[in-house]
């Protein structure tokens, strides 16, 4: 028999992605989150230590319902994460933990299902267009990999996708993206779009851009190539920073077309937001309106930025009320 409603409190809420852990409480029906903690994923063996840690340090009561987003496919009992080290079974933590109801999701299908719950003020739009009522709406985000995912309106409600699109081949759109596949295509057997829009990416990316100009490629993390570029100081990252863009603008329109987002694009992970302004003026919205007779179509749709400290925590929390019988409003 499930948990009535007020039974399923206190919950816990998290969001794993490659690198970071963070997770929130719920004390009871209608609060807040509250005791908000990122821990580094490489600093545990696995998700139950994680979580075991922030129960310890913020002094939480054990937690009834758990729900988690996850960089990584969810398909059955089993997770092995692909940008990272981590496996385990979600029966197995669930008994571990102690846990009356455990429910482990793709980390951008949780962040999808916070769309609706956004305020306006965490979000930056890029460009023009108006978003259309009931239509769908599309979702992507370069951090640790490159996340995917959307809603599908489904008669009064949104449905969440839950896919791998950051693995889709990429595509060129002029003959100096094009030597750029064409290097990477020499070291890897698919060029997929993670393989560039994605913080190891970025540095991939900035090695592409040094041997095509013929200069050395400093070794430099994907932060401090961020850095440089916004700063000035180096030429080459602002090349690469500069294309990273361009092609984020490629995937996103494919994916616009290929949901008929009307109801807007969001980009989220780690590495866009810090780019604050300087993503406004790149070559991202000229690049995402770049589709020769559906220029016009893509022109109407909307694309934002988001700028939330914790969406993919909001998702997850949207994800057990569901779960619980409430009306989360995806």
């Amino acid at each position: 028999m499930s948990s009535a409603p007020h039974d399923t409190y206190p919950r816990l809420v998290g969001d794993i992605g490659g690198t970071n852990a963070r997770f929130a409480l719920i004390r009871t029906p209608g609060q807040e989150m509250e005791a908000m903690r990122t821990l580094p994923c490489a600093g545990f063996p696995g998700p139950a230590e994680a979580i075991e840690r922030y129960i310890a340090e913020t002094g939480a009561p054990r937690p009834r319902w758990c729900a988690f987003g996850i960089a990584n496919p969810v398909d059955g009992d089993f997770v092995k994460m692909t940008n990272h080290h981590w496996a385990f079974s979600i029966r197995e933590l669930r008994t571990r933990l102690d846990l009356e109801h455990l429910q482990v999701i793709n980390d951008f299908t949780a962040l999808a299902m916070a769309l609706p719950a956004l305020p306006v003020s965490e979000l930056l739009q890029v460009g023009g267009g108006t978003a259309v009522a009931r239509r769908a709406i599309g979702l992507l985000g370069a951090g640790t990999g490159l996340g995917v995912s959307g809603l599908v309106p489904c008669g009064g409600d949104y449905v969440p996708l839950e896919g791998e699109g950051g693995h889709v081949t990429l595509a060129a759109s002029d003959a100096h993206e094009a030597a750029i596949i064409a290097w990477l295509a020499e070291r890897h057997p698919h060029v997929s779009a993670e393989r560039i829009l994605s913080g190891p990416g970025l540095v991939t990316l900035h090695e592409a851009e040094a041997a095509l100009a013929g200069q050395p490629a400093p070794a430099l993390t994907a932060a401090e190539i961020s850095r440089h570029a916004l700063d000035g100081s180096s030429p080459l990252c602002a090349t690469t920073v500069d294309t990273f863009c361009a092609f984020l603008g490629t995937v996103a329109a494919d994916l616009a077309l290929t949901l008929g987002a009307r109801g807007g694009v969001y980009i989220g992970g780690g590495i866009v937001p810090k780019l604050g302004a300087a993503f406004a003026r790149s070559r991202f919205r000229a690049r995402f309106e770049q589709k020769g007779r559906f220029s016009d179509y893509l022109a109407r749709i909307p694309t934002w930025v988001i700028d939330s400290p914790y969406p993919g925590l909001v998702g997850a929390a949207r994800a057990l009320e569901r779960a619980a019988g409430g009306a989360p409003g995806v």
